[in-house]
């Protein structure tokens, strides 16, 4: 046999008298368009083994490596673990037999060190926690699907888009930026909306926000935001919040994040869940295609059940109640089969028309509004599976901006670039070494063949003694894929072709920093300008130092004088002096209001799947109306709960029983979309005994949602001081009164699809 494989080693090598591809190596047209690797068939698979003896099995090492294959690659399920009916064990497999118990020198004698099961056990335990995402860690995340709508290989020969149907398993990550692993989840914050799609040509991370812009333009700036908004380091406050001297210290000396400080002091801060929340690339990429032909690419995420948001007092109140809201309602969306689903549409343009906007492409303070390039859907996203273990998914998930497939490109983003680098660099730190592309997790579905080697955790066993390419040991193998399968990256990029001097600079447009703002603004409805306003009247009022407040104000007034004024008032200050623009005269924009950037121009397909709705009881309600409110309510996808003063059984006037699933105090109001208050004079004086129910309505009103009294409940709303019509002496839509349960539930879930009635809003509060 070693004869044997030498002379099989020796004819493999002999097929390879020079290297071949090293005269393609040279020029650009061989750059743009690389050749495949040389490679050679072995006559046998002796030469390209490890060892002659690999023929001996075991149960341990098995068999032969199958031909061509890395065998670390698959589905979870040959990672995933179920101990039913499995005696406990060690880390090596050794059954415990007493898992009670340290081993001692006698009853009451001194613990032995000999006791390895409880080293295995502490030593594991001690070493439980990996260092969190210095940004993005507080995450929530879920498995499923993106379904292609149509093929776009006139565009780009990326896999999740070659044909109409095709089905690529994704897995994605929520997560706010600023706060901690156990911060809440309800803050005012950017969250992340990351994508990781497993093609069968490889893993594609498509990591953006639920925000379509950045506070900055370029990556040399990241560590100095992500600094600021932190907690201050001398004393470590606040989590999870921007409402500090530091941040707003930064912000208010860098125009540029006028244009995200609007996205952030607005709704979308405050999403109402992860499945009402849109996402964004951010970036503006290229996808090409087979020929080689590339246009730049911006992807937009829209949430099926419409775009919705907390109010602020919502959000603070549910931040005390249960901070892990946006988590559990994920969770429960996903569990009772209520799937979150978005659709993704790009807008494609081309680099001429890129040259014509009156703003860069580049810059990832800027979005291209959707009338100067409308948005094309082309395809939808299900998550259809909770993870079966948080700390081995979601928390060892890594997305990296570079995971990119053949087919996509990068722009010459100079915030992007960074990112590139940035991303792995962190993982390689969090994840404990280069190798955290085997975590079942962040493994891709794709084989993966190359010539890494070693480093911490590795856990594929590479067949053979080559390492190295080229080579004639292996038969050439793994060979470089040429440019028909494998990614080349796009030549000539944006301004990439005439200033090839290395210069540390900014495009000339992107010294615009305001009008993208004053757009945005503009394009808000009355309610939501107003809590724009009052966003920033909250946070700034949480500054400590004057000209920090006086500057940011300045800043404002480029940018809207009705906010820069409103802002001014809420803070008690005169209005300063505007900020010097760092130019002079800018470009016309094309667009000055695009309602798009609306949150209600996506209200939703009208569903009231997953909405929470709270329907109060109490003894001596009539409990034919409220159980027939439920039964509508649960036939929609709706998720209704009895809330009484005590949870368990209620004692209706009517005989119908109804078990409460929570008390009016441990499930506040504010947690619930919407409210029935039932009929039944004395279940309604019942109820009135109890100060919760109060809080409950005025909550509900307060944060304008949907309320339906039934019969003599609507003396709970005279009782809490809730108006019969609006401000403005106009009827409330959202406030419904019907004595016929049936009746009661059409408009009330009509009501529903509204979702809020901003109308009744005021400032302060009224009730």
């Amino acid at each position: 046999m070693p004869a044997l494989k030498a002379e099989h080693t020796q004819s493999l090598a002999e097929a390879f008298p020079f290297n071949a591809t090293k005269a393609g190596e040279h020029g650009m047209a061989a750059g743009m368009k690389p050749q495949p690797g040389a490679t050679a068939v072995p006559r046998s698979r002796l030469p390209t083994g490890s060892t002659l003896s690999e023929a001996q099995t075991s149960p341990k090492v098995g068999t032969t490596a199958a031909a061509g294959r890395n065998a670390t690659i698959g589905a979870l399920e040959r990672v995933r673990v179920d101990s039913t009916g499995q005696v406990l064990t060690t880390n090596q497999g050794v059954a415990i037999a007493d898992n009670q118990n340290s081993l001692k020198a006698g009853v009451r004698g001194p613990v032995l060190l000999e006791d390895f099961i409880l080293r295995d056990k502490l030593t594991h335990f001690d070493h439980e926690r990996i260092p969190e995402r210095i940004v993005h860690a507080r995450g929530s995340a879920a498995h499923g699907y993106f379904e292609c709508y149509e093929a776009l290989t006139e565009l780009t020969r990326a896999a999740p888009f070659q044909e109409a149907g095709k089905v690529t398993p994704v897995f994605v990550r929520f997560s706010t930026v600023a706060g901690e692993r156990g911060s809440k989840d309800t803050a005012r914050d950017v969250r992340g909306f990351a994508v990781k799609f497993y093609t069968d040509e490889g893993n594609w991370d498509l990591v953006g926000n639920n925000i379509p812009v950045f506070f900055i333009q370029d990556a040399m700036k990241f560590p100095d935001l992500v600094h600021a908004v932190k907690p201050e380091p001398h004393h470590a406050m606040p989590q999870a919040a921007s409402a500090h001297d530091t941040f707003w210290d930064f912000v208010s000396l860098m125009p540029e994040s006028t244009h995200m400080l609007m996205w952030a002091m607005s709704d979308r801060a405050i999403p109402r869940s992860y499945a009402t929340m849109q996402g964004f690339g951010v970036h503006t990429y290229r996808m090409v295609n087979a020929e080689g032909d590339s246009v730049f690419v911006k992807f937009h995420w829209s949430p099926k059940a419409g775009t919705h948001s907390l109010t602020w007092d919502e959000a603070v109140k549910i931040s005390g109640a249960d901070p892990d809201y946006h988590r559990r309602d994920l969770w429960e969306r996903i569990e009772g089969g209520a799937y979150p689903e978005y659709e993704l549409a790009i807008q494609v343009f081309t680099e001429e028309q890129a040259n014509g906007f009156s703003f860069d492409v580049l810059d990832a303070t800027k979005i291209v509004p959707e009338e100067l390039v409308p948005l094309r859907p082309i395809g939808r996203m299900v998550l259809n599976r909770n993870p079966d273990n948080f700390f081995a998914e979601t928390e060892q998930v890594a997305y990296c901006t570079a995971n990119i497939i053949p087919g996509l490109d990068f722009s010459n983003d100079p915030l992007l670039a960074g990112r590139i680098h940035s991303y792995v660099d962190t993982q390689i730190s969090r994840l404990g070494g280069p190798n955290f592309h085997e975590i079942p997790i962040n493994s891709p579905i794709a084989q993966v063949h190359n010539n890494q080697r070693d480093g911490m955790h590795r856990q594929a066993i590479h067949r053979g003694r080559v390492a190295y390419e080229p080579n004639s040991l292996a038969g050439g193998c793994p060979f470089q894929a040429g440019a028909t399968q494998g990614f080349v990256s796009v030549a000539a990029r944006l301004q990439g072709k005439e200033e090839q001097a290395k210069v540390r600079a900014k495009p000339e447009l992107f010294a615009e920093h305001y009008q993208q703002a004053t757009l945005f603004y503009e394009s808000q409805s009355p309610a939501e300008q107003a809590h724009i306003a009052a966003a920033f009247r909250f946070e700034l009022s949480k500054v400590t130092v004057p000209a920090i407040r006086q500057r940011m104000v300045a800043s404002l007034r480029n940018a809207s004088e009705d906010l820069a004024a409103k802002v001014a008032q809420g803070l008690n200050m005169p209005l300063p002096e505007p900020m010097p623009r760092a130019v002079t005269d800018p470009p016309k924009p094309e667009v000055t209001q695009s309602p798009a950037l609306s949150l209600l121009a996506r209200p939703g397909d009208g569903s009231i799947a997953g909405r929470k709705v709270a329907i109060l009881v109490a003894d001596g309600v009539a409990g034919a109306g409220v159980t027939a409110i439920h039964e509508a309510l649960f036939a929609r996808g709706a998720v209704p709960r009895f809330a009484a003063p005590r949870i368990g059984p209620v004692q209706t006037s009517d005989g119908v029983a109804i078990e409460a699933d929570v008390s009016l105090e441990n499930e506040p109001g504010f947690l619930f979309d919407a409210l029935v208050l039932p009929d039944g004079e004395a279940g309604v004086d019942a109820l009135a005994a109890d100060a919760h129910t109060f809080e409950f309505i005025r909550d509900q009103y307060r944060h304008c949602k949907p309320l339906l009294a039934l019969g003599a409940g609507a003396a709970l709303l005279e009782k809490a001081g809730v108006p019969s019509s609006l401000p403005s002496g106009e009827p409330d839509l959202g406030l419904i009164l019907e004595a016929d349960a049936d009746a009661g539930a059409k408009k009330f879930i009509h009501a529903m699809a509204h979702h809020r009635y901003f109308e009744r809003e005021t400032d302060p509060p009224l009730v």
